[in-house]
């Protein structure tokens, strides 16, 4: 009988680890493709002009979403021009990452945080962190669709979420999120206020490109910082 619970236990402690969706911070994904930042906002107005008259593009709703899962199925995904991206914040466990303030919660609120060599082996397959020009696209062809400049963000940003006003209109399913960024040092800022989501594209040997949107304008902005010093949000492209 000893020897029969014994295997019972063994059996069960091997489902818990295959599966992906655990809250627990330090459990591994195993289908995941194992192979930050510093703040720094831009001075433009909090202000936000009126919506246009356009129709919403079609989108969809996602929803029972659970931060740490490896399945991209889990996480829906939006047409955006000629572009399909993931319609949340990738959350699959990579060693390095963090869910903000160590806290699983938040993990199913705004997915995991990377720094950027881990983040760029991190996608599904079929997936990818997109690069400098694959995010212009994404940023050109809202600004056209709208027939706006510097706009971008009001129409990506989720309509709830956000503090101080932050809200954004969600017109492509995209619901952007302030997920906040992590330091190499353990500390946590900016969750609810600002998002950042790398880049593929290095700047230098030690830095990479990322964009950001804030609570208080309306653009995406791209800037860079170090590398490993940073764990910044991911959203997956297809590839």
């Amino acid at each position: 009988m000893r020897k029969l619970l014994f295997l019972l236990f063994t059996a069960l402690a091997t489902v818990a680890i295959l599966n992906c969706s655990s809250a627990d911070d330090d459990m591994p994904c195993l289908s995941c493709q194992y192979d930050s930042y510093s703040y720094r906002p831009s001075s433009s107005s909090s202000s936000y002009p009126s919506s246009s008259s356009r129709p919403m593009s079609s989108s969809s709703e996602y929803t029972g979403y659970t931060g740490g899962s490896c399945n991209a199925s889990d996480y829906g995904a939006v047409e955006i021009g000629n572009q399909v991206w993931m319609a949340k914040n990738w959350g699959c466990y990579a060693p390095g990452s963090k869910c903000y303030n160590n806290d699983p919660a938040y993990c199913n609120e705004y997915g995991r945080l990377y720094d950027w060599a881990t983040a760029m082996s991190v996608c599904p397959t079929g997936w990818h962190v997109p690069n400098n020009d694959e995010w212009d696209e994404l940023v050109n062809y809202i600004e056209s669709y709208w027939g706006c400049s510097g706009c971008a963000g009001r129409y990506l940003k989720a309509i709830s979420g956000w503090n101080s006003g932050g809200n954004g209109v969600d017109k492509f399913g995209f619901a952007a999120l302030p997920g906040g960024y992590g330091g190499s040092d353990g500390s946590f800022y900016g969750v609810g206020y600002y998002g950042y989501w790398w880049s593929a594209s290095e700047n230098s040997a030690d830095n990479a490109d990322y964009r950001d949107v804030l609570y208080y304008n309306e653009n995406v902005h791209r800037d860079y910082d170090d590398k490993s010093d940073n764990l910044l949000s991911v959203r997956c492209l297809q590839d």
